[in-house]
């Protein structure tokens, strides 16, 4: 509130007495008359005097100073006023969310291609590592597989020469048999050769005295 030698700037633009209740004066203080000079001018002295009176006293203070900001940028564009600032600043908000966007758009670029980089590199160890371990089972497999060829082998003529052990046992009871049974039959050829040689010696001796008998009866 302006003192009694000092009104406040909109009673003294007005030139008129500055009342204790002014509605003007803790708004509009004597050093800023060029405030009061404008608002007046696009508004009106009235029709401010009536919005301040319908307004609750905490809002009062915000709504000069926008009725404020609205005259001086009417004063410097009268076509569009303070229209024209707020649309050249939402055109450079919205220029900063595209360059914010774009911003986060090459970065996620590069982020993908980081993981993609990191997931082949990932990949190429995996796969290096499954062949390496595939590769170390298939030789593995070979030698099992050429060692139980060769056993399978080996077993095989064991078991076509040398069959089992009852086998053993049994093919050696024949073959004692067999020696016994060509012994007992060699006997008895010898046996039989000597008796075919009796004869022979009988019939030698017969046939002998035969050939003696008849000469001497000649």
């Amino acid at each position: 509130m302006a003192s009694s030698n000092s009104p406040c700037a909109a009673c003294k633009f007005l030139r008129r007495k500055c009342q204790p209740e002014c509605a003007f004066a803790p708004y509009f203080p004597p050093d800023q008359p060029q405030k009061f000079a404008n608002v007046h001018r696009i508004f009106g002295a009235s029709n401010v005097t009536k919005l301040l009176n319908d307004l609750h006293p905490h809002q009062r203070e915000d709504a000069v100073n926008s009725l404020a900001y609205e005259a001086e940028m009417r004063l410097r564009d009268p076509v569009y006023g303070c229209v024209g600032v707020i649309s050249l600043l939402q055109h450079q908000l919205r220029q900063l969310q595209m360059d914010l966007y774009c911003a986060k758009s090459e970065l996620s670029r590069y982020q993908n291609l980081s993981t993609i980089t990191t997931n082949h590199t990932l990949m190429a160890s995996e796969s290096a590592a499954a062949f390496h371990h595939h590769h170390h089972q298939n030789n593995n497999t070979t030698t099992t597989t050429n060692t139980f060829g060769r056993d399978h082998h080996y077993h095989f003529h064991h078991h076509q020469f040398f069959p089992r052990d009852h086998q053993h046992q049994q093919v050696a009871r024949t073959f004692d048999g067999g020696n016994n049974y060509d012994a007992s039959l060699l006997a008895m050829n010898i046996s039989a050769s000597l008796g075919q040689l009796n004869q022979l010696q009988h019939q030698s001796a017969a046939g002998g005295g035969d050939d003696r008998h008849t000469a001497n009866r000649s």
